[in-house]
């Protein structure tokens, strides 16, 4: 079976803005961070629990996204002007490399982790992997696709190869610190920063004319 080049396309926005979401070279620094006390067993062992505890909260808001925004009343041109709105942010935030509570944890939230013992859960899973980016890009994504259940296995079939780089990077963290460094790192977010504020304003423009607002505009 040939794919559609709009499946080809659900697939190829999906693993960009997942991976800009998610950020799978930023959290493996974060990683290795609170993990240096570990052995290597338990670092790997703890990377794959937070990264499937990720992985099952990213998929129930793939297929409950819909039903959440219905009960809340909130219409597909909405959810794509507010979700292109907070991609553009995240993107911003990737090219002039800050930090901020849509795709890293704040401060007081690194200082509870130092805390732990276990991480799996807080902050590994959320908000480092499912932060508010990645579930708002899922929503976002599924909801672009509705009614094409291609389409929506592309995206799905994207999230778990991101998750999938995720886990690798997470086993590797230690290696990726010294193999890209700082500015190799810094690097890889700015690119998928400038791609994910392009994907974000086509969102928004999206959302703007679907809404009909500029068609009223012009008839006043």
């Amino acid at each position: 079976m040939v794919l559609s080049s709009a499946v080809i396309e659900a697939f190829s926005v999906s693993v960009t803005t997942f991976f800009a979401t998610i950020g799978p070279i930023d959290v493996a620094a974060m990683f290795a961070a609170l993990t240096g006390s570990l052995s290597a067993k338990e670092r790997a062992r703890t990377a794959l629990r937070g990264v499937l505890i990720a992985t099952g909260i990213l998929l129930a808001f793939a297929v409950l996204g819909e039903m959440i925004l219905n009960a809340l009343g909130i219409s597909l041109a909405a959810l794509r002007a507010a979700g292109g709105v907070l991609l553009l942010l995240i993107g911003i935030d990737l090219v002039t490399v800050k930090g901020s509570g849509a795709t890293t944890t704040t401060t007081d939230e690194d200082l509870e982790a130092e805390e732990k013992a276990d991480i799996a859960v807080f902050p590994l899973a959320t908000p480092l992997i499912a932060g508010p980016g990645a579930i708002g890009a899922v929503i976002l994504l599924m909801a672009h696709a509705e009614g094409n259940f291609l389409e929506q296995g592309a995206v799905v079939v994207a999230l778990l190869l991101v998750m999938a780089m995720t886990l690798g990077s997470l086993l590797l963290a230690s290696r990726l610190q010294n193999w890209l460094g700082v500015t190799g790192m810094h690097m890889i977010s700015r690119v998928f920063g400038v791609l994910l504020c392009a994907l974000a304003m086509q969102f928004l423009f999206d959302g703007i004319a679907q809404s009909g607002l500029l068609a009223g505009l012009a008839a006043s």
